[in-house]
Protein backbone atom coordinates (compact mmCIF):
# COMPACT_ATOMS: atom_id res chain seq x y z
CA UNK A 1 0.00 0.00 0.00
CA UNK A 2 1.33 3.54 -0.58
CA UNK A 3 2.55 5.28 1.73
CA UNK A 4 -0.24 8.25 1.15
CA UNK A 5 -3.41 5.99 1.78
CA UNK A 6 -4.33 5.18 5.37
CA UNK A 7 -7.55 2.37 5.45
CA UNK A 8 -9.89 2.66 8.56
CA UNK A 9 -11.80 -0.46 9.43
CA UNK A 10 -14.77 0.74 11.71
CA UNK A 11 -17.78 -1.00 11.35
CA UNK A 12 -17.99 -0.38 7.56
CA UNK A 13 -16.27 -1.25 4.00
CA UNK A 14 -12.70 0.33 3.42
CA UNK A 15 -12.73 4.42 3.54
CA UNK A 16 -9.94 5.44 1.97
CA UNK A 17 -7.84 8.54 2.85
CA UNK A 18 -5.01 10.48 1.31
CA UNK A 19 -2.96 12.50 3.11
CA UNK A 20 -2.93 16.17 1.55
CA UNK A 21 -1.66 18.22 3.80
CA UNK A 22 2.20 17.11 2.90
CA UNK A 23 4.55 19.44 0.73
CA UNK A 24 8.04 18.62 -0.65
CA UNK A 25 10.83 21.63 -0.83
CA UNK A 26 14.43 21.51 -1.48
CA UNK A 27 16.70 24.19 0.15
CA UNK A 28 18.68 25.17 -2.88
CA UNK A 29 22.42 24.87 -3.42
CA UNK A 30 23.00 29.00 -3.02
CA UNK A 31 20.99 28.47 0.51
CA UNK A 32 23.18 25.48 1.43
CA UNK A 33 26.52 27.75 0.35
CA UNK A 34 25.62 30.95 1.85
CA UNK A 35 25.14 28.74 5.17
CA UNK A 36 21.31 29.38 5.60
CA UNK A 37 20.20 26.12 6.27
CA UNK A 38 19.23 26.85 9.94
CA UNK A 39 17.89 29.72 9.40
CA UNK A 40 15.71 28.87 6.58
CA UNK A 41 14.24 25.42 8.90
CA UNK A 42 13.80 27.59 11.80
CA UNK A 43 11.38 30.03 9.45
CA UNK A 44 9.70 26.69 8.32
CA UNK A 45 9.29 25.39 11.92
CA UNK A 46 8.18 28.22 13.42
CA UNK A 47 5.05 28.97 10.57
CA UNK A 48 4.19 25.56 12.28
CA UNK A 49 5.08 22.76 9.64
CA UNK A 50 6.41 19.80 11.23
CA UNK A 51 9.61 17.82 9.02
CA UNK A 52 8.61 14.44 8.51
CA UNK A 53 11.82 13.44 6.26
CA UNK A 54 14.61 15.22 5.72
CA UNK A 55 18.26 14.44 4.04
CA UNK A 56 20.64 16.16 2.99
CA UNK A 57 22.42 14.96 -0.46
CA UNK A 58 23.60 16.26 -3.64
CA UNK A 59 21.58 15.86 -6.89
CA UNK A 60 23.46 14.19 -10.00
CA UNK A 61 22.82 15.33 -13.20
CA UNK A 62 20.47 12.14 -14.07
CA UNK A 63 18.56 13.14 -11.17
CA UNK A 64 18.13 16.71 -11.79
CA UNK A 65 17.26 16.57 -15.16
CA UNK A 66 14.53 14.05 -14.40
CA UNK A 67 13.12 15.56 -11.83
CA UNK A 68 13.17 18.86 -13.71
CA UNK A 69 11.83 17.05 -16.73
CA UNK A 70 8.63 19.34 -16.83
CA UNK A 71 11.44 21.87 -18.29
CA UNK A 72 13.23 20.39 -20.39
CA UNK A 73 11.81 22.18 -23.39
CA UNK A 74 12.48 25.47 -22.11
CA UNK A 75 15.40 27.37 -22.49
CA UNK A 76 16.63 27.87 -18.85
CA UNK A 77 16.34 24.00 -18.32
CA UNK A 78 20.39 23.51 -19.40
CA UNK A 79 21.31 26.09 -16.71
CA UNK A 80 18.58 25.21 -13.89
CA UNK A 81 20.26 21.67 -14.27
CA UNK A 82 24.11 22.66 -13.78
CA UNK A 83 22.80 25.20 -10.87
CA UNK A 84 21.21 22.61 -8.74
CA UNK A 85 24.25 19.99 -9.36
CA UNK A 86 26.58 22.41 -7.95
CA UNK A 87 26.42 21.88 -4.82
CA UNK A 88 24.42 20.18 -2.16
CA UNK A 89 20.84 20.08 -1.31
CA UNK A 90 17.88 19.67 2.02
CA UNK A 91 15.31 17.81 0.21
CA UNK A 92 12.69 17.40 2.91
CA UNK A 93 8.91 16.48 3.42
CA UNK A 94 7.04 19.02 5.73
CA UNK A 95 3.25 18.85 7.22
CA UNK A 96 0.70 20.98 8.11
CA UNK A 97 -2.58 21.45 7.64
CA UNK A 98 -3.01 23.24 3.87
CA UNK A 99 0.63 22.61 3.56
CA UNK A 100 0.78 23.40 0.34
CA UNK A 101 -0.44 26.70 -0.06
CA UNK A 102 1.04 27.61 2.95
CA UNK A 103 4.71 26.77 2.13
CA UNK A 104 4.09 28.80 -0.97
CA UNK A 105 3.35 31.85 0.80
CA UNK A 106 6.21 31.60 3.29
CA UNK A 107 8.51 30.80 0.66
CA UNK A 108 7.21 33.97 -1.56
CA UNK A 109 7.72 35.01 -4.96
CA UNK A 110 10.43 33.00 -7.49
CA UNK A 111 11.93 36.59 -8.05
CA UNK A 112 13.25 37.77 -4.32
CA UNK A 113 13.02 41.14 -5.66
CA UNK A 114 8.72 40.66 -5.41
CA UNK A 115 8.62 38.22 -2.87
CA UNK A 116 6.92 39.84 0.48
CA UNK A 117 9.02 41.16 3.47
CA UNK A 118 9.24 37.95 5.81
CA UNK A 119 9.47 35.45 3.20
CA UNK A 120 12.17 32.93 2.83
CA UNK A 121 12.48 33.91 -1.06
CA UNK A 122 13.05 37.65 0.35
CA UNK A 123 15.35 37.11 3.28
CA UNK A 124 17.85 34.71 1.72
CA UNK A 125 17.47 34.28 -2.07
CA UNK A 126 20.07 35.65 -4.70
CA UNK A 127 18.31 36.23 -7.56
CA UNK A 128 15.21 34.63 -9.69
CA UNK A 129 17.43 31.95 -10.89
CA UNK A 130 19.32 31.36 -7.38
CA UNK A 131 16.11 31.22 -5.29
CA UNK A 132 16.79 29.78 -2.15
CA UNK A 133 13.94 26.79 -2.16
CA UNK A 134 11.97 24.76 -3.80
CA UNK A 135 8.26 24.57 -2.88
CA UNK A 136 5.50 22.09 -4.49
CA UNK A 137 3.25 23.87 -6.80
CA UNK A 138 0.49 21.01 -6.09
CA UNK A 139 -0.71 18.19 -3.60
CA UNK A 140 0.10 15.85 -6.43
CA UNK A 141 3.50 17.65 -7.32
CA UNK A 142 3.80 17.00 -3.71
CA UNK A 143 3.65 13.73 -3.44
CA UNK A 144 5.67 13.00 -6.72
CA UNK A 145 8.49 15.00 -5.73
CA UNK A 146 8.43 13.30 -2.40
CA UNK A 147 8.55 10.17 -3.87
CA UNK A 148 11.42 11.02 -6.11
CA UNK A 149 13.69 11.84 -2.88
CA UNK A 150 12.35 9.49 0.07
CA UNK A 151 11.46 5.76 0.07
CA UNK A 152 8.53 5.01 2.55
CA UNK A 153 10.41 3.63 5.26
CA UNK A 154 12.70 7.41 5.20
CA UNK A 155 8.74 9.47 5.96
CA UNK A 156 7.74 9.43 8.90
Amino acid sequence: MPSDVYQFHIFAPKIRYMATNRTFTMIKPDAVENGHIGNILNMITEAGFSIKAMKYTRLTEAQAKAFYEVHAERPFYGELVEYMTSGPIVAAILEKENAVADFRALIGATDPAEAAEGTVRKAYAESKGRNAVHGSDSDDNAAIEGKFHFSAEEVH
